[in-house]
């Protein structure tokens, strides 16, 4: 495929339906912090053609194309199409000088703040369990929804630890925040209506999850591998 902008390329919209290497490629450079025009500058390509990739679902680039874009975005040509999605997490190699750095509270924050997947431990009958799921961080707590009938509903009245990370593959480096504290039901209507009009989205899982859950914490540390 030609890596010039395609003739329908200009009515492209910022809410096309996007094809799974579009949303890796958007989701890759999003992370980095770069634009679409410093993608395109080091990739050798236009910009133009990285908005085609990352917002029609039929965009098919060709592997010379992929080598450059994955090179441009610290990543790997199988990471851009897929092909690790069912790999857990830090499946490469160490750098060659890892450092292992606390982090403050103030930065534990930063990292935890706004919303993502994290991991909530907690006792239960059958014996200690961990399952991950979709977190908001709202009025500096941590805040999630689940069904009455479901693991994370232990949560509430019990004591408990919540985790969230991040690993850079292509820079074999991460961080960690833990959060240990206790679990409330929240069932006032309007803190109720309050959390879902400010949750950003509703959980992957899907289903009626109607029983929020507050993490009240007690403390919060954190780590990351730093590389020298």
């Amino acid at each position: 495929m030609c890596e010039h902008t395609p003739s329908n390329a200009a009515s492209a919209t910022a809410d096309s339906a996007q094809g799974d290497i579009g949303r890796r490629i958007a989701q890759r450079r999003e992370e980095l912090g770069l634009s679409r025009e410093e993608t395109a500058f080091r990739a050798g390509t236009a910009p133009g053609y990285v908005q085609y990739l990352e917002e029609q679902s039929t965009a098919m680039p060709g592997t010379a194309v992929l080598i450059r874009l994955a090179d441009a975005l610290s990543t790997s040509v199988t990471a851009l199409r897929g092909g690790d999605a069912d790999l857990p997490p830090g499946v490469g190699r160490a750098a060659l000088r890892p450092e292992l750095v606390e982090l403050s509270a103030e930065e534990c924050r930063s990292r935890l703040s706004g919303h993502g997947v994290g991991r909530i431990a907690m006792d239960t009958p059958d014996g200690p369990i961990v399952v991950p799921l979709n977190y908001t961080v709202i009025d500096d707590s941590v805040v999630f929804r689940t069904t009455p009938d479901a693991v994370p509903a232990a949560a509430v009245g019990a004591h408990v630890a919540f985790e969230v990370d991040h690993i850079d593959e292509a820079l074999s480096q991460g961080w960690s925040v833990l959060i240990r504290g206790f679990g409330r039901a929240v069932t006032d209507p309007d803190a109720v209506r309050r959390l879902t009009e400010l949750a950003y989205s509703r959980p992957w899982a899907g289903g009626e999850r109607d029983v929020w859950v507050r993490i009240e914490s007690t403390d919060i540390t954190g780590r990351r591998i730093a590389v020298r």
